[in-house]
């Protein structure tokens, strides 16, 4: 199944339910009588013409308002906007047209009902078709293959788009960069494939290639020509993102002075309010969840309790927000003399970057390895965020010693308040690589809504149950 089978799907899938709505919209009317009782009674027969010029006209305003025409990222809102006016304005002609011809059976709150339904079926259907397309692409179907090349600013603002938006229908075969040193990031998910030269080798290997992302600096434009005219020539589509200043483009504000067009640069900080409306939530959620939280709590420190000698809560000191300090809570899921014997496991080290991790850590006691896998371990970080340390959602505050080996650009992790959970703990958690956990990070930061913080705490319920990627 392609793309323009999906579409062909959908237009079919759209004239059904045009037909359906028509139909329910007479029973509401002459059946159900809502609103106004109905003072003659026209059988659904004097309807059948006026049923097929609607589906004529929506055909035609459909058609001029795009509203087959996918575009990736697009909110479910937005899409049913579009559909809600092509809709509107279709029965508007309808109207007019019983105006002016006058047809034997008539009814123009029909045709309001009709809006109604045709709007509500069709809608239902577009937050239908997502759902089953993101679990295709999240199985790694139906997806379009697409290689970026170049790894800097732009780049890595491409490749965290791709990996914090499998909904986009994208899949990252990987990316091509000339650079060394910071440009060089460890992917698993977008392989490094080698440099700019090796693309014609690349675009004749992946006969399956769907799109080029051009992410080089603007003055490598001779490059960017020349890998234009490579895609053209094996005929791969190639997207050229714009190398504004350097930065990615929600970063760069547009406006217009008297038809003079400017650029500047936006910060991309969550502002004053938005920080209001996520200290909200923070704050509503830990209220209602509460009670249970210290009851699984108070369950817990017991269990630890019979299980090892020890303290119940284990404190560390971790960097906050623009490299604040503070005392992290966790419940003690190791041994006493855990961080003496950390020199000796170094080989067995399993994650790369400034993290120390191990799938099957010897020093974690028997309670230890349950709530690490099931992250019960984190419940008392609910003091840190009552205390305006840390927020339910946002990056993993990191110790002082990972921050120092941080790359410049991994820095700008460090930007907001950290969090319980995040955006890399619902995409792999302990799987991922470090670069691949900054670039979610930087995504979250740059994109941040109430809706993405609420998106992510439900999805973080299943992931910590089954116990994904934690360890």
């Amino acid at each position: 199944m392609n793309r323009e089978t999906i579409r062909n799907l959908t237009i079919i899938s759209d004239l059904f339910l045009i037909n359906i709505a028509f139909a329910l919209a007479y029973v509401v009317r002459y059946q159900f009588e809502w609103i106004i009782e109905t003072t003659a009674y026209d059988p659904y027969s004097g309807y059948i013409g006026q049923q097929i010029l609607l589906t004529a006209l929506l055909i035609f305003t459909f058609s001029q308002n795009k509203v087959w025409r996918r575009r990736r990222g697009e909110f479910w809102l937005d899409e049913v906007a579009r559909v809600g006016f092509a809709t509107s304005t279709g029965i508007a002609l309808m109207v007019a047209y019983t105006f002016f011809f006058r047809p034997l059976a008539v009814s123009r709150l029909m045709l309001i009902w009709a809006l109604i339904f045709i709007v509500i079926l069709i809608g239902l259907a577009r937050l239908v078709r997502r759902s089953v397309l993101s679990l295709f692409y999240r199985r790694g179907k139906l997806v379009d293959r697409v290689l970026v090349i170049g790894s800097g600013e732009v780049g890595r603002g491409v490749m965290r788009t791709l990996m914090a938006r499998p909904d986009l229908g994208y899949q990252a075969i990987g990316y091509l960069d000339d650079g060394s040193g910071e440009n060089n990031i460890g992917l698993e998910r977008i392989p490094h494939l080698g440099s700019l030269p090796d693309l014609e080798m690349i675009l004749q290997s992946y006969a399956k290639l769907h799109t080029v992302f051009i992410a080089l600096p603007g003055e490598m434009h001779q490059a960017v020509l020349s890998t234009l005219r490579l895609c053209h020539k094996h005929d791969v589509r190639a997207q050229v993102v714009p190398d504004v200043l350097q930065l990615s483009l929600n970063r760069v504000e547009f406006n217009n002075m008297a038809g003079v067009p400017m650029l500047g640069v936006r910060d991309v900080r969550i502002s004053s309010f938005q920080l209001l409306l996520k200290r909200a939530l923070d704050l509503v959620v830990v209220c209602v969840g509460g009670i249970p939280a210290l009851l699984v709590g108070l369950m817990i420190a017991l269990a630890i309790k019979l299980d090892s000698r020890g303290p119940v809560l284990y404190t560390a000191e971790r960097v906050g927000r623009n490299g604040r300090l503070f005392k992290m809570y966790k419940f003690r899921s190791m041994v006493l003399d855990a961080e003496l014997q950390k020199a000796n496991l170094e080989h067995l080290n399993e994650a790369d970057g400034p993290i120390f991790k191990i799938k099957d850590d010897p020093r974690l006691t028997r309670v230890g390895r349950f709530i690490r896998r099931t992250s019960l371990d984190e419940l008392p970080q609910l003091l840190n965020v009552l205390r305006g340390q840390m927020s339910l959602v946002g990056p993993r505050p990191p110790l002082q010693e990972e921050v120092a080996q941080y790359k410049p650009w991994q820095r700008q992790r460090l930007g907001v308040i950290g969090g319980i959970t995040g955006l890399w703990q619902v995409s792999g958690r302990s799987d991922l690589t470090f670069d691949e956990l900054c670039l979610l990070d930087i995504y979250y930061i740059e994109n941040w809504s109430l809706s993405l913080d609420i998106r992510i705490l439900l999805q973080t319920i299943p992931h910590s149950l089954f116990g994904k990627g934690a360890y």
